[in-house]
């Protein structure tokens, strides 16, 4: 019900904001089309008003019968019909010829003519009268808003008693690893069988349990404490409806990762046909898999059988070796039994006990005076029944709270009326989803809901999530903050209360990616498709058609029953957000004649093909725009018509070069190309120069071989954040990075807050030590490429947060320089495939010569550094004098060759250590790295180590 309520606010919140605007444009509105929208518009408002009385009641715990119910999804669908002719409308409108004399007045003739249908569809849009006066004919009632929240505390004026008006982030962090309570002597245990050859084949530990007890946790943290002793490992999910050839697409994209180019831009055409692992059927991927596993040592992690058939298709498709393990986790203990030939290698996962439940309760809520209330607080942890999730989800309920004020706990125990602690039930642990997902405001549930658009396991891209969020409508400015942070809070509330996990951080410590838990994803999915929100096909989950009009699509997995059974049977005219994970063969051809589409995600669709990429363009009303890892070549010239644009998403394909018509793009504010790993680049062009709004431009080449003139890009004073991947021919003109400085200058004056140059070893990094106007206000740098040393001004760069320096700069002067950065919070020394040059070799041998040969990290400074990186084929010997890097959390090191790392002991803060070494590693640099090893392990914080391989 909560859903529908915050669905509806959003469908009418967008569509109010369209009716101003067309409002706003009284040349359109002719032939009594104005006086339609105006009274549509007071009808709406009236409305909307209502539906936020609705909200706060909901949030407050006032239940709403099944009239209420019924007439808030009616609202509901008839905003998002209203709203799909009103983008018709306006997009024909936005065509009237303006101007004086008689062939504009025949012009505007002619126009009133043809867009008369559209006109007259504005004007008989009375749905909004009839829903209106459904409302008091069939007696909906005022909500009452005088019922208290779970919180215990009357709801206020807001939408929520607990908005994230005045939100603080979460502290950034490196190291998000959860740990399982309570298992270290089984981790222990069965960590060592698996790693233990027997003359008994493959050797097979099943972890059965209850949803939500810590299965994956558990048999992740098998993985990272062991896994560094076998050649290959992989992770995948089985799930409730398995997609073997899926499975071992995974296992093989993660066992042998140097054959994985595809969606680098590296192999494949416009027309999607890949001549990699894309294109194998089942027969070949099991071949391709026992070719490549067979007599090897590996680590299979498979999580979530639920079935003995499907655990049986899987062992068949994988090879039998002695120095194989396989982790397989599953709800039910007749597929552990088909797993295991000895029961000793079933591990049961039980409840947690109260002492541990407590421990974990605690770590999550932060609570500094625990023995307040201890009563209450002991109730609330024994009615969670010892299981993790519901412990986690609870703490992150109350952690939003004043937790100095009784009632607050008080309220939350006696909404907790489940039976967790007597017996384990999906009934139970719904409840509690429910009382978590009940205390979010209406926009949240909305931005919530929406996850369940991504498939069981899938890491979700922060960024990615945002910018969708805001083309949805989900999100609008308030309290002075712009679109993206309030966006950016949303997504730290969630973070914050524990529905949703972080998976990996980026080198400044915020959540790059995040995760779902099962149970919450199928907690959501379901409640998705009970309210027409989302509808999912395919994956993971068995859900039912819709009944209605599909607003919004997304396809898993997509198999030719599901398209019969599904697809074909849905109406698809009004579906507004469409994303594809892997494929498009299956998805019909009329599923592109949307033009009312504002969201369109394929990233890693590898079959599209030229016909549907021209359809895509014509879809004038989209917003959001993904390509990202598919085969595409080049973008058709019709781009310029999507005037709404605000994301274009074209990294990792073959795209380098933009047509003309992109000039015309006005409301274009990411433009995301280029390919990091192949250093392919979007060649910068006079027309992207005049996409004035832009704030992200990443992945780019600059040129002198083109006509572009470099000071076009003075235009985007907007820009946030720019990223050149390559200058090109650049260092051939006589007076060179003659406008390239002067540009750096101009744009670091205005919004550029991130900047990134990659100078492919042409030498321009050691002219930017001539800037005359050091970037004080940048919080992120990243220079790569032949830069001799560290640039003089980079001691005034006072709030840098994020620093990326090329490996020949390495010197001990240089990092006493960067020590006095107070507010670094990163550091990563770096140089890409060509530092096998000899040139770049000598340098790096200079620079330790000057040294003494080795390179010290001093022992004061770097005051708030969290995160060290060295990567490099060869790294000089480091060492780490007492007293360095005192906040130093996560110190990674790759390389092929190494003179070792000294002095670990002395980073008195350090929780992870990461090694990736060559495959093509020496024996005398494994020789280091046993030593970097023991060092490790003899550390009083006893850090995490992970070693792994990587191909070159």
């Amino acid at each position: 019900m909560e859903l529908a309520v915050g669905a509806s606010e959003s469908a009418m919140r967008s569509l109010l904001g369209k009716l101003g605007s067309l409002l706003a444009q009284e040349y359109t509105l002719i032939s009594g089309v104005r006086g339609e929208i105006q009274y549509m518009n007071n009808e709406l408002s009236s409305m909307y008003a209502f539906l936020r009385r609705l909200s706060r009641a909901a949030a407050a715990g006032a239940a709403h019968d099944e009239q209420t119910k019924d007439w808030i999804e009616q609202v509901r669908d008839v905003a998002y019909d209203i709203e799909d002719c009103v983008d018709d409308f306006a997009h024909r409108l936005s065509r009237q010829p303006r101007g004086e004399g008689l062939l504009v007045n025949v012009s505007r003739a002619w126009y009133a003519m043809t867009t008369l249908w559209a006109r007259r569809d504005i004007a008989s849009k009375n749905r909004a009268q009839e829903v209106g006066e459904r409302r008091t004919r069939y007696g909906v009632q005022d909500p009452k808003e005088n019922s208290e929240s779970v919180s215990g505390i009357k709801p206020s004026g807001r939408a929520h008693p607990y908005a994230t008006d005045h939100l603080q982030p979460p502290v950034p962090q490196l190291v998000g690893t959860t740990e399982p309570v309570g298992q270290e002597d089984a981790i222990v245990k069965h960590g060592q069988w698996l790693t233990t050859e027997s003359e008994g084949g493959v050797r097979v530990l099943a972890i059965v349990g209850f949803g939500g007890l810590g299965k994956t946790t558990m048999a992740l943290a098998l993985q990272r404490r062991f896994g560094e002793k076998f050649d290959s490992r992989a992770w995948v999910q089985a799930s409730q409806k398995l997609n073997l050839p899926s499975l071992l697409r995974g296992i093989r994209k993660q066992v042998m990762p140097q054959q994985d180019t595809e969606g680098k831009g590296g192999r494949g055409t416009s027309d999607g046909h890949a001549d990699g692992i894309e294109g194998l059927n089942e027969k070949q991927l099991k071949e391709k898999l026992k070719e490549q596993l067979n007599q090897k040592n590996y680590f299979l992690f498979i999580d979530d059988v639920w079935s003995v058939s499907s655990w049986q298709n899987i062992w068949q498709s994988l090879p039998i070796s002695q120095k194989g393990s396989i982790v397989v986790t599953t709800r039910f203990k007749s597929v552990a039994n088909a797993c295991c030939r000895q029961q000793e290698h079933i591990y049961m996962l039980k409840p947690l006990p109260h002492v541990e439940s407590t421990k974990l309760f605690f770590e999550r809520i932060h609570d500094p005076k625990q023995e307040n209330f201890k009563e209450t607080k002991d109730e609330i942890i024994m009615k969670c029944g010892g299981l993790p999730l519901a412990l986690v989800v609870v703490a992150g309920l109350l952690a939003r709270r004043d937790l100095t004020e009784e009632s607050h706990w008080r309220t939350v125990k006696e909404s907790l009326n489940s039976e967790l602690d007597k017996n384990l039930s999906p009934e139970g642990v719904t409840q509690i989803l429910n009382l978590c997902y009940n205390d979010l405001p209406a926009d949240q549930k909305n931005c919530l809901l929406y996850l369940s658009i991504f498939p069981k396991g899938c890491s979700i891209n922060r960024k990615r999530l945002i910018r969708r969020w805001i083309s949805e409508g989900f999100i609008a400015e308030k309290d002075g903050k712009t679109v993206e942070e309030v966006a950016e809070d949303s997504f730290n509330e969630l973070i914050s209360r524990n529905i949703v996990r972080p998976v990996e951080h980026n080198t400044n410590g915020k959540v790059k990616t995040c995760q779902v838990h099962d149970m919450i994803l199928e907690y959501i999915v379901s409640k998705s498709s009970e309210e027409n929100f989302i509808t999912v096909v395919g994956g993971h989950w068995l859900t039912p058609t819709p009944s209605n009009k599909v607003r919004r699509l997304s396809l898993h997995n997509i198999n030719p029953e599901d398209v019969k059974e599904k697809i074909e049977n849905m109406n698809l005219s009004h579906v507004r957000s469409l994303t594809v994970f892997e494929n498009l063969h299956h998805l019909p051809s009329y599923s592109f004649k949307s033009v009312i589409l504002q969201v369109l995600d394929l990233e890693g669709c590898k079959s599209i093909n030229t016909k549907q990429l021209d359809k895509i363009f014509k879809m004038f009303q989209l917003k959001y725009l993904s390509l990202r890892c598919t085969y595409i070549k080049k973008l058709p010239p019709g781009i310029g018509k999507l005037q709404y644009l605000e994301t274009l998403d074209i990294r990792d394909t073959n795209v380098t070069e933009l047509p003309s018509s992109v000039g015309r793009l006005q409301k274009m504010v990411h433009l995301l190309g280029g390919n990091k790993s192949t250093h392919l680049a979007l060649r910068f062009t006079e027309e992207i120069a005049k996409m004035t709004a832009l704030q992200t431009l990443l992945g780019i080449e600059i040129s002198r071989g083109s006509t572009t003139d470099l000071g076009s890009m003075h235009n985007l004073t907007k820009l946030k954040k720019l990223s050149i991947y390559s200058l090109g021919d650049l260092h051939t003109n006589n007076n060179k990075y003659d406008e390239l400085l002067p540009t750096i200058e101009h744009l670091t004056g205005y919004s550029l807050k991130s900047l990134a140059i990659d100078d492919g070893f042409t030498g321009f990094l050691n002219s930017i030590d001539d800037l005359s106007s050091p970037p004080k206000y940048i919080l992120s740098l990243d220079l790569s490429g032949k830069l001799l040393r560290v640039p003089r001004w980079m001691k005034e760069l006072e709030i840098l947060e994020k620093l990326t320096l090329s490996l020949t700069s390495l010197r001990t002067d240089g990092l006493k320089v960067l020590s006095q950065l107070s507010k670094l919070f990163s550091l990563t020394f770096s140089i890409n495939a060509k530092g096998q040059d000899s040139s770049v070799l000598e340098i790096l041998q200079n620079n330790a010569m000057d040294s003494g040969g080795k390179i010290f990290v001093p022992a004061d400074g770097f005051a708030s550094l969290k995160l060290l990186r060295f990567s490099a084929p060869v790294m000089p010997l480091l060492s780490f004098l007492e007293g360095a890097m005192p906040e130093l959390q996560r110190l990674e090191l790759q390389f092929r060759l190494s003179e070792g790392a000294y002095g670990l002991e002395y980073l008195k803060s350090l929780q992870q250590v990461h090694l990736r070494v060559s495959q093509q590693a020496s024996g005398a640099t494994k020789v280091k790295v046993s030593d970097i090893r023991s060092s490790v392990r003899m550390h009083q914080k006893k850090p995490t180590m992970v070693v792994d391989e990587y191909y070159e």
